[in-house]
Order: C-alpha cells, then structure tokens, then sequence
C-alpha cells in the first residue's frame, strides 16, 4: 500500500499554492498569446504512433510510452505537440491559404532517462504560425517569446538563436554518413570538441570546410559570430542562413529585444523537423532551457499540406523552477474565506454563501463543529492557507477574522451584505 502512494520515476503532484503559482503562470503566458491573435486549439493526449514516428523528426521510438488499442494500433502518449498540431491544420486548414495562429496548453510524455531527477510529464504552453515563411514572421515568434519571459516576471534569460540548414549544408558538402552526422550532431550538442575532432580529423576534406566543423561547438556568442562564421564558409546554403540571422537579428532591434539575442550556430535540436531558424531560451539557476522553438516548413506537408511553419514552446515547470530558484515566482494571494455557522444559522449562513459567490468571491461553507476550538480553526485556514474566517453564532450578527493578524471584528449581518 505504502508503494502506491508514491508516484512513479519521472512524475509529481503539484498541489496548493504551487498549483495555484502554475496556473496563474499559464493564465498570465496564455493571455500575451492571445494578445499576438493566436487562438487555442486542443489535442488529444495520446494518437497514432505513425503521427510521431522518427521518419517525422521527431523523437526516438525507444523515448516514447507506447500501448494498443482493441484493434492492435500502436498508439502513443505525445511526446510534442508539434505534430499533433500539424496533423489538424492539413485536416481542418487545407484550403486555407491565409495565416493560421493558433495556441495551446498541454502535457507531453518523454519515456526518457538521460539522467535522474529529470521530469518525463512536463506542461507546455505554445504557439503555431503556419502559411507564413516570412522573415518578419520569425521574428514575430521569437518577439512573442520574449514577451511571455517577461511577463513570467524573469529579468535576466538570454534568447540563443541557430539555423538547422547550417548544419546540414556543411556535413553534406563534406559528404559524412548518416551515421557519422549522427554521431556529430550528439557532441556538438554537448559541446565536446575533441570528439568533432576524432570524427572529422580522419576525414578527406578541404581544410577551410574541416576547420569550420571543427569551430562549430564553440560558435556561439553576440553578432560578430556571424561575422566570423561569413569569414569562415563559402558553403552557398550556409551563408544564405547567415545572412537570414543577420536579417534577422534587425527586425529584432526595432522591437527593441536586441539585448536578449546571442547566436549559437552549433545549436541542434532533438528535433529533426526544423528546417530554418531554431531557438532556445536560458536563464540561470536552471540548466535545462525554458523555451524552444523553430521553422520546420516540411513537417505539415507529411500530412497533406504544403505550407511553412514556425513554432514556440515554453516548458511551464521549468520556467517555475527558474522563477521559483531565482525568488520571482509570485505567491498567489488566498483567494478564499472560511464561512463557518452553528446549527442553528444554517439559513442565514446559506443565503450569506450565495450573496458572497455572486459577488465573485470563494466561499468555504461549513458547519462549525463545538469539539473544534476557534484557534484550531485559525491553524487550519493557514495550513490551508485561506484568508479568512466569517463565524455566524447568532441570527443577526457575524464574527469578521483575519486569519493572518488574529483579529476579530463583530458586525451585522446586514452591514455585512451591504458592503
């Protein structure tokens, strides 16, 4: 029995006032998207495993929580909603040629264990613009990211910004296998130099190409990365993706977010759906990244529309952790007020809870209980953390406590209906 009060590896309960903080949070992050005109769509928790598969770019097979339905179909927890999303703009936007903005709130599922402590149930919150590929739209997700980091109450995160084609247009031009350009996106994700250098030392290949491969773990950094990395390539594709961060980069000043922007063109994704732009978003006291996002203009097309895309994911719990190490995660307020009667005031107390709930306010109703002191009362309402107590013990009048202070003001009824 003691077994199953526990939760398993990976997942938690959140309850109380951090529940409340994450709500609050998400209601906060969710409002800034709708203010950018995105509208909600909702998806289911589990589809098709063929929706999520690897050929998709998304994730492993071996990363997912996989079951059968009572015909044998594969079916699997999401893990990303991407292409669950994907899925419903071919179904339900196919003739559409307009911009699509839609948004949502959810739970992913990752069967992942790289190492302990990591969640594998996580809330995002994001937000999809589809049939736009234009460079103003990239900078409108990444402007849209920032505002909802800012409105979370962080003040100091850093918004790191790469390009997938890079990547991709210099292993093709020095002709590596698939299996070595897996091998190289592993350890340029995890910085590590020495192993880009076992792989690409033995390789036949210019040397002003092999010296860029080498470079990419460490080209990260302000502006003048680009500037190097232009310097460094004469890869057509690979400065065409220059010059789009440049570009880029522009549009972001006139927002006036210039100062939140780095560039990391060693930044690869988990993801192999993005084809242009990818980003995530850091802070400290938080290794993890709070927000990510990209272009991936082929994804939608594997479901029967033709369009481009762009994307943006905040991790909610690990913005909480971030917010919450760095002593920003704001507290909610106690919402609600213990109304307690005697036997006797049932009615009264009943029509005083229906008058208070139609003025918006969160009434407790309970009857008092004699065994039960006034102080007792008084440690439940903080352990539980409400913000009051409202006694009725006579037919006209009512005990007023803050719960906080200890206080106690005796008003009628009446008075008290008025307020």
């Amino acid at each position: 029995m003691d077994k199953l009060l526990h939760t398993p590896e990976g997942v938690r309960d959140i309850y109380n006032s951090e529940c409340a903080a994450k709500l609050t949070l998400q209601k906060n992050l969710h409002k800034v998207l709708e203010t950018f005109g995105f509208r909600d769509i909702q998806t289911p928790a589990f589809e098709y495993f063929d929706i999520f598969c690897q050929e998709r770019g998304t994730v492993a097979s071996k990363d997912m929580y996989k079951f059968f339905d009572r015909e044998g179909n594969t079916l699997v927890l999401r893990p990303d909603i991407t292409p669950s999303i994907a899925r419903c703009v071919a179904k339900y936007y196919k003739e559409e040629s307009g911009p699509i903005r839609l948004c949502y709130i959810g739970n992913t599922f990752l069967n992942n264990s790289d190492y302990q402590g990591k969640l594998k149930e996580v809330t995002q919150l994001g937000a999809e613009l589809m049939n736009d590929d234009s460079m103003e739209a990239d900078a409108e997700m990444l402007a849209l990211t920032v505002e909802c980091l800012l409105k979370s109450g962080l003040q100091e995160f850093q918004l790191e910004i790469g390009y997938a084609d890079f990547f991709r247009a210099l292993v093709e031009e020095a002709g590596l296998a698939e299996d070595e350009v897996r091998m190289l996106r592993d350890l340029i994700q995890r910085k590590n130099r020495f192993g880009v250098e076992e792989i690409i030392g033995t390789k036949d290949i210019r040397q002003g190409l092999k010296d860029i491969l080498l470079k990419l773990p460490e080209l990260f950094g302000s502006l003048e990365i680009l500037t190097f990395a232009r310097k460094s390539t004469d890869n057509p594709r690979a400065l065409q993706a220059i010059e789009r961060l440049e570009r880029l980069y522009r549009i972001l000043a006139e927002y006036g977010y210039e100062k939140y922007i780095s560039f990391d063109l060693g930044m690869l994704s988990k993801y192999n759906y993005y084809t242009g732009i990818i980003f995530k978003a850091y802070t400290y006291q938080t290794g993890e990244a709070i927000a990510t996002g990209g272009r991936y203009d082929a994804l939608v097309g594997q479901f029967g529309k033709d369009t481009p895309a762009i994307g943006l994911a905040i991790v909610i719990d690990q913005l909480m952790l971030a917010l919450s190490r760095q002593k920003l995660l704001q507290k909610p307020e106690a919402q609600d007020t213990l109304l307690l009667y005697r036997q006797d005031c049932r009615r009264q107390a009943i029509a005083l809870a229906n008058h208070f709930r139609k003025e918006g306010m969160h009434i407790i109703l309970q009857k008092s209980n004699d065994a039960i002191s006034m102080e007792d009362y008084l440690a439940y309402v903080k352990r539980m953390e409400i913000g009051g107590i409202l006694y009725i013990n006579k037919d006209t009048e009512i005990q007023v406590i803050d719960a906080s202070a200890g206080s106690v003001q005796t008003v009628s009824i009446k008075e008290l209906m008025a307020r």
